[in-house]
């Protein structure tokens, strides 16, 4: 059984934040609203949580899950080695729709599925989103959707997929962006653009100081 909580109300908000943090503590999942699309989220070190995300959506390990982080300072504790381009990324767009694919910290007990010792990072704009990632810590948080079907832009459509699988509904609204984030690659010798997305390319350049096209190398965008 599944409740939904309007946090466009006090009392409703606040009740469904209590039962939010209370389900991701017991390894249950928890649907969210973000600035680009809802997520359904796990606690991030708990494994068997994140296993039940994945198969929420029908997807396996090799499609590894994001993590959403409520602050700029919690990725130094993510992260094997914070490069420049990374912090100055982070300072232009966080919280926004970029997300980062960072290495890894080696010491880190998570398992978020074959992610090869890196890790998507995203600090997302929402002000539900950012409250329960800072009162719970980081979240692995995919789009709320099953694999193959549309992204969910309202509480309703996750719903409608997801339906048990999660068991605190987060109503935030419509996601303002209705659309995934951008993703740049931060792993290799040049910054590498996975995804187009939220945040345009050519911003993502003029911060980095490179051609748009260089970002697009070698990528199959979507």
């Amino acid at each position: 059984m599944s409740t939904v909580y309007d946090c466009g109300q006090p009392d409703s908000r606040a009740a469904g934040m209590s039962a939010a943090k209370n389900a991701l503590k017991a390894g249950r999942l928890v649907v969210l609203p973000t600035d680009t699309l809802y997520g359904i989220g796990a606690d991030a070190f708990d494994g068997d949580a994140v296993a039940a995300l994945l198969r929420a959506k029908g997807r396996g390990r090799d499609m590894p899950v994001p993590v959403l982080v409520g602050s700029w300072n919690t990725i130094d504790g993510l992260v094997y080695s914070v490069r420049p381009q990374t912090r100055d990324l982070i300072r232009a767009f966080w919280p926004g729709g970029l997300s980062l694919v960072v290495e890894q910290a080696p010491s880190l007990a998570w398992d978020l599925g074959d992610t090869r010792g890196t890790v998507m990072l995203r600090m997302p704009l929402h002000p539900v989103a950012l409250e329960l990632l800072r009162d719970v810590g980081p979240l692995a948080v995919s789009s709320a959707n099953v694999s193959g079907q549309p992204p969910a832009t309202t509480v309703e459509e996750a719903r409608e997929q997801l339906g048990g699988s999660a068991g605190v509904y987060l109503d935030g609204g419509r996601a303002e962006q209705g659309q995934a984030s951008t993703i740049v690659d931060l792993t290799g010798t040049s910054p590498r653009i996975l995804r187009e997305g939220a945040v345009p390319t050519g911003d993502v350049a003029d911060v980095l100081g490179v051609k748009a096209e260089s970002l697009l190398e070698g990528t199959a965008t979507a």
